[in-house]
């Protein structure tokens, strides 16, 4: 990786940013995994580079729905690989869930890749999706390819950085499905049952901490969680937090207000 300065004012931006282009190197990441960075980048701008609260309302109903699935699986993918795999397998050991690896651009080179890089933080780790046998109906990409042990047989499914059509797809199996997307425009956020408007790497961690406390709450707390929750509400107060958000700073101004430092 580019060694960045900690005192760069956009350190993290640029830190992720590299730790998705070594994924590119790695072979984990897609050509195409760098333009979705990007516009991922974009709408973190525009919801202030923090989890907001419709964001904390999804993850806390996420998280519920996860504890209570019989089948919890979590799909990662090469961008998820390079960003957050420590924070994967993390999240997927507080939920008892199972990781299936599904990719759009699928090739047996990016799939090994993407393993070796989830086995370096646990070498026992099992992994689903290596060969996968079963195929998403009406869903022509490779990303139609899935294991019969893991997205084929769950009820639950989080699909993180995920395509719409395949989004589309596991909603009209009857599967109930988790993302995490920054853009609340996309098809993935729209379609899905519970949608995450935050960057993956805030998301993950918090949605392992939720995980662990939660686990304390009975069934029918959780299931209280899950009833109150509405997914459209949570996309609309995404929206109107950005617009909001926009309103004031066009209020404030954006312009220096300051003389530089030099």
């Amino acid at each position: 990786m580019v060694k960045i300065p900690k005192s760069h004012p956009r350190y993290w931006s640029l830190y992720y940013r590299e730790k998705v282009i070594e994924g590119l190197e790695k072979g984990m990441t897609a050509k195409a995994g760098l333009i979705a960075h990007g516009r991922g980048e974009a709408f973190d701008y525009l919801i202030g580079e923090k989890t907001i609260e419709p964001a904390e309302k999804a993850m806390k109903a996420a998280i519920a729905k996860l504890l209570l699935a019989k089948h919890p699986v979590v799909s990662v993918n090469g961008n998820v690989a390079a960003l957050v795999p420590k924070e994967t397998m993390e999240l997927a050991k507080a939920l008892d869930a199972k990781l299936e690896i599904n990719l759009f651009y699928r090739t047996e080179e990016r799939v090994k890749a993407i393993a070796d890089e989830l086995k370096k933080y646990d070498p026992n780790v099992e992994l689903l999706g290596i060969n996968p046998t079963k195929k998403i109906p009406n869903l022509e990409s490779e990303r139609g390819k899935v294991d019969e042990e893991g997205i084929w047989k769950a009820d639950v499914v989080v699909v993180p950085l995920e395509d719409g059509d395949r989004t589309e797809a596991l909603v009209a199996m009857g599967k109930f499905v988790i993302t995490i997307d920054l853009n609340p425009l996309s098809r993935s956020a729209r379609m899905a049952d519970i949608t995450i408007v935050d960057n993956i790497v805030r998301a993950y961690p918090r949605m392992t901490e939720l995980a662990r406390e939660m686990k304390k709450l009975s069934r029918e707390e959780l299931e209280k969680i899950i009833s109150e929750y509405d997914n459209g509400q949570i996309l609309s107060e995404t929206l109107l937090h950005i617009n909001s958000r926009l309103k004031k700073l066009s209020q404030e101004g954006i312009w220096r207000k300051k003389e530089l430092p030099f």
